[in-house]
């Protein structure tokens, strides 16, 4: 057959149930719970083989350090207000260091006490000792606070206090020194400044005291205001007045223009209303009350009525005396903007010429007044300085708090922390399920036999014939009523029902490699066909490690090997065995080439006459890679079934072995599953342990009645069983 017609193994699938993963665990237990319980030992014997400590902790309060001193403004340095990692960090690093932990081991002789305890009795050097103090010691921040803790470990529990108390001192020392060192050094630049400025201060007051004498300034001492011809009051004043004179005349100027644009008629009615003139606003009245009466009139008499003519002389009179006013009120008001322009005028005039005579006057003393505001500016500066200088230098020698606080002191533990016992055998527990868990699914995950039956039909595309349980006896020593022949009446049912044609009765049983089960298969298999009624023959044609001989309890002098040589007929070489219908052909004694013989014509005459003679032959071969007598087997008769040992060869190993078979032309029908463990895999424990709850938890009275009704012959007879009569 063409290997390269074989169908293609299918891609497993990448998700697995939640059932797949209690099998893994099921069936690999037993290295989960040896790994577990070594673990658990081992964590165990540790924790109480480590030697016992204390720790004692000490809480400090830590600010930052400001200036050396504060800024002219007397407005101290902003202090760290919260967690800052960088200076806690900082922190650590200082106080694990040579200037902070020297001390401590000064202080505590640290030097002799660990010697004898570490050293034989030799004194330890510093950084020796300043090596196993970090080891033993911990600082941690408390979170979003300026405090720090200290944790000392020790195997004496005062010493533990006394080291960490000592360190918390320590640094406070550390740093008061420090910022002691930094006020002195500040005082110091701090003089050195103020000596200078004072000496350039005589500069200037030199220079201002020359300026006055050569221009001629009679100035008085406290004075920084120059002199000029006018005042700066008088000047504000003139500014106002000009801006309230040029506000009034843009007014009063545009008034007026506005009503230049308008007839005599017009401005009748409007400059009442802008102006105030009572005496035009009268006549304006009378106009309008003799209009009224004159169109009153008119209504009623002709236009040479006398009292029409009457009335529009009146009116005409009054008209005259209005025009006459109005002219008067235009021309007193262009007066008066005249007036206020000429005015306006005038002020700016002495506004400009005040300006000009002042910033004459400011050019030629500017040198000095300027000169004389830089020294009082200087003055103010330098008694600042000397004020703050006196500050700085009170304060230092006044004692005030540290930049360093201790909020709690150590104190002796009173039980051991180290090692913590019920933390390490938990973790230690935990950690030993973790790691028997892991390696169990690493193991899985390396493991590439055969699990399960989709495992079969997916890789193989064959059918499971049969799931053989795991210890299985001998079926030729339990009897017909052994409950684990049930199994293999299940797989002779299937392999009935996958024969294509009746007429097939020769079966090789084979496997890819030894200790599979194909031997035990071939016995108990041919015995339940016997107990079924069928004529079977059994053909041990495994001529390299005959083993169905020993089974039987039968020698191995004749047997096939004598009838292919023509040494003996089949009658000869066939033995009956224990159980009714059932015959037994051993191996014989081994040529030096048996595939000769397996391959001989001889071999084919062999099983036609076999045929003839039995209703079933089931032949036992060698495992079929490797020699190859299982493939001239495979392709001489009828069936061929390939046994699978549950988790014991790789896949591909067992694929290769189904490749061969259809290589050379076997009729390949299933696969027979093999040694599985119905306790751990309960998926098979459905497919074939479900008979053996159902049936064989019946009572005995109930099993002899069935016992009785096959004897009677009512039981239905299999398919593709010839019966006797």
């Amino acid at each position: 057959m063409d290997q390269s017609k074989i169908p293609a193994p299918a891609a497993a699938d990448a998700q697995l149930h939640f059932l797949d993963y209690w099998r893994v665990i099921r069936i690999r237990k037993a290295i989960i719970i040896t790994v577990f319980l070594i673990t658990a030992i081992i964590a165990t014997a540790v924790t109480f083989i480590l030697p016992e400590s204390y720790s004692s902790t000490a809480r400090i309060q830590v600010e930052q350090y400001g200036a050396d001193v504060n800024g002219m403004d007397n407005t101290p340095t902003a202090q760290m207000s919260g967690f800052d990692a960088y200076f806690i960090q900082t922190t650590f690093e200082v106080m694990q260091s040579e200037v902070v932990l020297s001390n401590v081991i000064a202080s505590l002789d640290l030097n002799n006490k660990w010697g004898k305890l570490y050293n034989n009795g030799e004194t330890l050097k510093t950084s020796e000792t300043m090596g196993i103090l970090k080891g033993n010691m911990v600082l941690n921040p408390v979170r979003n606070t300026k405090l720090i803790t200290i944790t000392v470990f020790s195997s004496d529990n005062k010493e533990a206090a006394q080291i960490a108390n000592a360190m918390a001192d320590s640094y406070k020392n550390y740093r008061i020194d420090s910022q002691k060192q930094l006020t002195q050094a500040g005082l110091k630049s701090l003089d050195g400044e103020y000596a200078q400025k004072e000496q350039y201060i005589l500069t200037v007051q030199s220079n201002v005291d020359q300026l006055r004498k050569t221009l001629g300034i009679v100035d008085t001492p406290n004075s920084t205001t120059f002199s000029t011809t006018i005042s700066q009051q008088d000047l504000q004043q003139l500014n106002a007045q000009m801006i309230e004179g040029k506000r009034d005349y843009t007014k009063d100027s545009s008034q007026l223009e506005e009503l230049k644009g308008y007839d005599n008629k017009k401005l009748r009615d409007i400059l009442p209303s802008v102006f105030a003139d009572s005496q035009l606003e009268d006549l304006v009245n009378k106009s309008h009350e003799a209009e009224q009466r004159f169109a009153v009139a008119t209504n009623d008499y002709s236009l040479t009525n006398v009292v029409v003519l009457r009335i529009k002389s009146e009116l005409d009179a009054l008209n005259g005396q209005i025009d006459a006013r109005v002219i008067g009120a235009m021309a007193g008001i262009t007066s008066k903007v005249n007036s206020q322009k000429a005015a306006l005028d005038e002020i700016t005039r002495e506004v400009e010429a005040a300006k000009s005579q002042d910033l004459a006057n400011s050019a030629t003393n500017a040198p000095y007044y300027n000169a004389k505001l830089e020294l009082e500016q200087l003055r103010d500066q330098q008694r600042l300085f000397a004020a703050k200088i006196d500050a700085i230098r009170i304060d230092s020698g006044i004692p005030k708090s540290s930049v360093v606080k201790v909020i709690d002191s150590a104190e002796p533990g009173k039980t051991p922390v180290k090692p913590n016992k019920p933390v390490n055998i938990i973790l230690g527990i935990v950690f030993g399920l973790i790691m028997g868990v892991g390696l169990a699914f690493f193991i899985e995950y390396l493991d590439t036999s055969v699990k399960t039956i989709d495992d079969v039909e997916r890789i193989f595309q064959a059918p499971v014939l049969g799931v053989i349980p795991q210890n299985i006896g001998y079926l030729l020593d339990e009897g017909p009523e052994s409950k684990n022949a049930e199994a293999y009446r299940v797989l002779r049912t299937n392999l009935l029902f996958s024969r294509r044609n009746e007429k097939f009765n020769t079966i090789v049983i084979v496997s890819a490699g030894a200790g599979e089960g194909k031997s035990t298969t071939t016995l108990n298999l041919s015995t339940v066909f016997a107990q079924a009624g069928n004529r079977v023959l059994i053909v041990d044609s495994d001529l390299r490690r005959p083993t169905l001989h020993k089974l039987f309890k039968v020698p191995n002098n004749l047997g096939l090997t004598n009838y292919l040589l023509k040494q003996n007929t089949v009658a000869e070489v066939v033995q009956s065995s224990p159980v009714p219908n059932l015959d037994f052909m051993p191996s014989g004694k081994l040529p030096n080439s048996s595939m000769g013989i397996l391959g001989s014509e001889q071999m084919k005459e062999m099983i036609n006459e076999l045929k003839q003679r039995y209703d079933f032959i089931f032949f036992d071969s060698p495992p079929i890679l490797g020699v190859s007598d299982a493939s001239v087997l495979a392709s001489e008769v009828d069936l061929v079934m390939q046994v699978i040992q549950y988790r014991r060869y790789p896949q591909p190993m067992t694929i290769r072995a189904k490749q061969m078979i259809e290589k050379v032309g076997g009729n390949f029908v299933g696969i027979v599953l093999n040694n599985i463990n119905m306790s751990q895999d309960e998926g098979y424990y459905y497919y074939s342990g479900y008979y053996h709850d159902y049936y064989y938890s019946r009572n005995p009275d109930e099993q002899e009645a069935e016992l009785k009704a096959k004897a009677a012959g009512t039981a239905a007879p299999e398919p593709g069983i010839k019966q006797k009569y």
